[in-house]
C-alpha cells in the first residue's frame, strides 16, 4: 500500500477534515453572489429581514458574501405593529442580524393605516397592500438616509409562482403576470431562482432560529390560500414543476411587458400633455390614441390617469376600459369617473383628466 507524504498528504488530510458545505447554503450564497455582482465596490447594501427563513437565509448569505465582493452589508427589520409581541420579535431579529455580522442594523416601526384612517390612501387597497406600502416607504427612507446602493429582498421562486397565480385569478394584465423583477431600481431579489425549501434548509444547516409569521398560514389572506391549497393542488393534479413553470412564464411575460411599456412611453411623449399648471389636469390627444393598437392605447391611458393623480393600486382594467370607450365607442357619453376623485371627459379632440 502506498503512503502519501509531503505537501500532497497535507492537502489530502486537510480536505478530509474540511466540513462539507450544505447544498442549500451553497445555493443561497451563489444566488446572492450573482445578485450583488453589479453593485459598485465599497457600497452599502441592506437586507430587509423579517426573521422568516427566506429573509434570514438571505441575510446570512449576504453577510458571508458581501465583504468578499468589497461591499458593506447592513440590514433593516420593520415592525408593522399588527400582531401582539411584534416589537419584541423585531428586537430579536435585530440581535440575530448583528450576530451575523451585519452593520448597521436598523429597527423601524411603521404605522399601517386602516380603511377608515384619515391617512389611508383613496381607494383602500386592503391590509396586505397597506402594510406593503408602509414597509416600502420605510425601506426607502432608511436607504436614502444611509446612502445604500441596494436593498435586498427575500422573495423566492415560490413567491414568484404565487404572484403569477394571484394575477391570473384577478384577471390582471401582462405586467401583473410578469411577477417580480430580479432588479427594480435599488431593490434586488437575488433568491427568485431559489425554492423556499432551500432557504429553510439553509437556516437549519446554519443553526439559525427562524420566525414563523402566523399571517403566512392565515387563510384569511389570499396569498396564504394560494400557498397552502392552490399550488399543492396544482402539483398534485399536474405533477411536479408547476412553480418553476409559473416562474418561467413570468420571465417571458416580463420581456413582452417591458417592450410594450417602452412603446407606450414613446406614444405618451407624443400624445400626452399637461394643461395649465395650476389645474393639474392631464390631456391626451384623441386622434393619436385612436390610431394605436389596443394594447398600447390602454397603457397610455393608464399612464395618463396615474399622472393625473389616480392611485395606482385602485385603478383597475375596468376603469381603463371606461376611458377607452371615450375614444373607441363614443356615442355622446360625457365622462367616466376614476378613483382618487378624478374624472376623464372628452373635450374638443382631447381626453381631459381632472378633478371631479
Amino acid at each position: 500500500m502506498t503512503t502519501r507524504t509531503g505537501p500532497l498528504a497535507a492537502v489530502a488530510g486537510s480536505s478530509r477534515r474540511r466540513p462539507r458545505l450544505h447544498p442549500a447554503v451553497a445555493a443561497v450564497r451563489l444566488a446572492v453572489r450573482r445578485g450583488l455582482a453589479d453593485v459598485p465596490a465599497g457600497s452599502l447594501v441592506l437586507v430587509a429581514c423579517s426573521g422568516g427563513p427566506d429573509s434570514l437565509a438571505l441575510a446570512a448569505a449576504t453577510a458571508f458574501e458581501a465583504h468578499r465582493l468589497g461591499l458593506r452589508a447592513g440590514a433593516v427589520t420593520i415592525d408593522h405593529g399588527l400582531q401582539p409581541g411584534s416589537a419584541e420579535q423585531a428586537s430579536r431579529v435585530a440581535v440575530a442580524l448583528r450576530e451575523l455580522g451585519l452593520d448597521p442594523v436598523h429597527q423601524v416601526v411603521v404605522g399601517v393605516p386602516g380603511p377608515a384612517a384619515e391617512s389611508a390612501p383613496v381607494g383602500y387597497p386592503g391590509p396586505e397592500a397597506a402594510a406593503r406600502r408602509a414597509r416600502y416607504a420605510a425601506l426607502d427612507q432608511v436607504a436614502d438616509s444611509s446612502a445604500a446602493a441596494a436593498v435586498l429582498l427575500g422573495h423566492t421562486l415560490d413567491d414568484q409562482a404565487e404572484t403569477v397565480l394571484l394575477g391570473l385569478a384577478r384577471g390582471s394584465g401582462a405586467r401583473s403576470l410578469a411577477g417580480m423583477a430580479a432588479a427594480s431600481g435599488r431593490y434586488l431579489r437575488p433568491l427568485l431562482g431559489v425554492r423556499r425549501a432551500q432557504t429553510a434548509a439553509a437556516c437549519s444547516a446554519l443553526g439559525l432560529g427562524v420566525w414563523a409569521d402566523p399571517q403566512n398560514a392565515d387563510p384569511a389572506f389570499a396569498r396564504a390560500r394560494v400557498r397552502q391549497r392552490a399550488l399543492p393542488a396544482l402539483e398534485e393534479s399536474l405533477g411536479p414543476g408547476v412553480a418553476e413553470a409559473l416562474a418561467r412564464s413570468a420571465d417571458l411575460l416580463r420581456a413582452d411587458a417591458d417592450l410594450l411599456d417602452d412603446l407606450a412611453a414613446q406614444a405618451a411623449d407624443r400624445l400626452v400633455r399637461r394643461s395649465e399648471p395650476a389645474s393639474g389636469a392631464v390631456e391626451v390627444e384623441i386622434a393619436g390614441l385612436a390610431e394605436l393598437p389596443s394594447a398600447l392605447r390602454a397603457r397610455v391611458l393608464h399612464r395618463a390617469a396615474i399622472a393625473a393623480g389616480a392611485p395606482p393600486g385602485a385603478l383597475t382594467a375596468a376603469h381603463v376600459a371606461g376611458i377607452d370607450a371615450l375614444v373607441t365607442d363614443w356615442h355622446g357619453q360625457r365622462w367616466t369617473d376614476l378613483p382618487g376623485r378624478l374624472r376623464c371627459r372628452r373635450y374638443r379632440g382631447w381626453l381631459v383628466f381632472g378633478a371631479s
